[in-house]
């Protein structure tokens, strides 16, 4: 049996504000040994981001109050207790004897310092070494975290590279000084899936070469498939079960447990309405979970056929040699020399009524074509059609027109939110630019409706960003989005962030909002499985052009590219769908 390396033992943390205090925390227990990996898994606001950070001593007190139980850390020979112990203490073990991946990188970077200089700090803070050793040791680690170019990425700034990159960086800023302790929250949410298992594997080598503990907070089942040894499943703030993966993968006791498993796309054909947690138990008036025996999952649900042909006649949206070009290499003059091709020579059709998957490894280009079509880039070269109009002619009044009928669901959460405006003025905004809504009052009930719709409630409207969890935030970029019921939408990884659960209520959503809309929309995404469930047509992308396109599922069970045979293969805990 290893050592242990951290015990958690009856831990109770309350959030007081206004007065009002809230338990997010109870009785939890939890031991990490040397050499051991153990997965934290449940929904957003259960918990799992909240014992992590407690690790640390990264909650802000107040509001976060520890109200009873013990942190033992043991990262060497003396054991640390956390909760007892000086800033100073604190501050030679964080980043050094534990470290920990972070769920959002763009908020966790700092946008005016390159990415270089970022993770150069973390290794001259805890090492006695010179520049040029920690500047060499900066450029080993991204290339084991497989950086593009990582020489050039050391000189970069954290909005010059795509969202998987950026998550690429933290990690390697993470594994700098080689920590007894490794804490991921969410490391893989803005990953392919390509990257994701190399990271999946590099974490693994690392925990093996120096005996690391490990604590992988995931809402991925497939990822806990793939690394961990054990699975602690949390439920608001309490543990309900814990046992090894093997068990816990294939026989769950606890009814939440069995929905979380469930709830996965990869295991349900087109046809079939996701099962949510609400199918499986319910809680009664004294806060006790109830199993539902005889649920009644999975319901079959209306959707259109796969085939084009059978679509309403027309098509919404053309794109015909669409570029987007970065300058990469100036001469002394300033005249550019070579260019980086985001977007290169692309052309495709979106029919009305579709829903169009777009999949490809980070860097690849989706981003910068789901916002070029949108116009919120500029583009090179090549024309944008919609609806019979060519976007990129017309003028900034129109355009500002058409951004009632053209709407964007963003990667990132936390940066597409006004930290400074409550989620309920977030969301109304646009009715109110728009002129869409004759009062306040009324823009309030519509926005309440929205709240409902993804899974939050009217209680949330005068809340702050800051005060949701990183999946709660992506709902509410999701009611924004739909707030003024556009007929083309840029899904931008909208559900990458969601634990399988909300992911299982947003895409069932998708699929009742598209019925009574009929709704058409470009659905990007590194996760194929998501892809293959809620798109009609996939599109698949690598270094700026399209390598391979048709029916879903036919790309998902028979793909003709190697490249895509490789993002397929990639796929953590793959179910093929009979």
């Amino acid at each position: 049996m290893q050592p242990s390396l951290l015990k958690i033992k009856n831990l109770s943390v309350d959030f007081v504000s206004s007065g009002k205090s809230t338990r997010a925390l109870q009785q939890v227990n939890i031991t990490v040994n040397r050499g051991e990996i153990v997965a934290i898994v449940g929904e957003s606001g259960s918990g799992k981001s909240v014992t992590a950070l407690s690790v640390l001593q990264l909650l802000p007190s107040p509001p976060a109050v520890y109200a009873e139980g013990e942190i033992l850390l043991t990262p060497e020979k003396d054991t640390i207790d956390v909760l007892k112990s000086s800033e100073e203490v604190l501050r030679s073990i964080r980043g050094n004897r534990v470290a920990m991946i972070f769920q959002e990188p763009m908020s966790s970077l700092n946008p005016v310092l390159t990415c270089g200089s970022q993770v150069m700090e973390a290794i001259l803070l805890h090492n006695n070494i010179s520049n040029d050793d920690a500047k060499q040791r900066t450029i080993e680690l991204f290339e084991k975290v497989q950086l593009p170019d990582p020489a050039g990425i050391f000189y970069r700034y954290p909005h010059q590279l795509s969202g998987g990159q950026k998550q690429r960086v933290m990690i390697a800023m993470a594994m700098s000084c080689e920590p007894s302790l490794l804490i991921c929250d969410e490391p893989t949410t803005a990953l392919d899936v390509t990257v994701q298992k190399n990271i999946l594997e590099l974490i693994r080598e690392l925990q093996r070469q120096n005996n690391m503990g490990v604590i992988f907070i995931t809402h991925d089942l497939g990822v806990v498939a793939e690394i961990a040894d054990r699975v602690i499943v949390m439920y608001k703030g309490r543990i309900v079960e814990e046992n090894s993966t093997v068990n816990i993968l294939n026989s769950p006791q606890h009814p939440y447990t069995k929905a979380l498993l469930a709830c996965r796309p990869a295991l349900h054909p087109k046809e079939e309405r996701l099962p949510v947690v609400s199918d499986f138990m319910e809680i009664d008036s004294n806060g006790n979970i109830i199993e539902k025996i005889a649920a009644d999952i999975p319901k079959k649900i209306e959707v259109k056929p796969t085939l084009v042909s059978n679509y309403t006649p027309g098509v919404l949206l053309k794109i015909e040699g669409l570029k987007v070009y970065y300058p990469s290499k100036k001469s002394f003059l300033g005249r550019v020399k070579t260019y980086t091709k985001a977007v290169d020579d692309v052309s495709f059709e979106v029919y009305k009524g579709e829903i169009l998957g777009l999949v490809g490894e980070s860097g690849c280009g989706k981003t910068t074509l789901g916002r070029a079509i949108l116009r919120l880039i500029d583009t090179t070269g090549g024309q944008i059609h919609f609806n019979g109009r060519e976007l990129t002619t017309i003028s900034e009044k129109e355009l500002r027109e058409l951004r009632k009928q053209m709407q964007i669901i963003f990667q990132d959460p936390y940066s597409s939110l006004n930290p400074r405006m409550t989620i309920g003025d977030a969301i109304a905004e646009p009715l109110q630019v728009h002129g869409l809504v004759n009062s306040s009052k009324e823009r309030k009930e519509k926005v309440n409706r929205l709240l409902e719709k993804v899974g939050l409630g009217a209680e949330h409207y005068s809340r702050y960003p800051h005060e949701f969890s990183g999946g709660q935030r992506q709902r509410i970029v999701i009611a924004r989005a739909l707030a003024l019921e556009p007929s083309f939408l840029v899904c931008d990884e909208s559900v990458s962030a969601l634990d399988v659960s909300v992911q299982a209520q947003v895409l069932n959503l998708l699929h009742d909002l598209r019925k009574e809309f009929n709704f058409t929309a470009i659905f990007i995404s590194h996760d194929l499985s998501v892809v293959r469930y809620i798109s009609d047509r996939i599109l698949v992308m690598n270094k700026g052009k399209i390598v391979e396109s048709g029916n879903a599922e036919e790309i998902y069970l028979n793909p003709k590219s190697e490249y895509t045979k490789k993002l397929i293969e990639s796929i953590p805990g793959r179910v093929v769908i009979e």
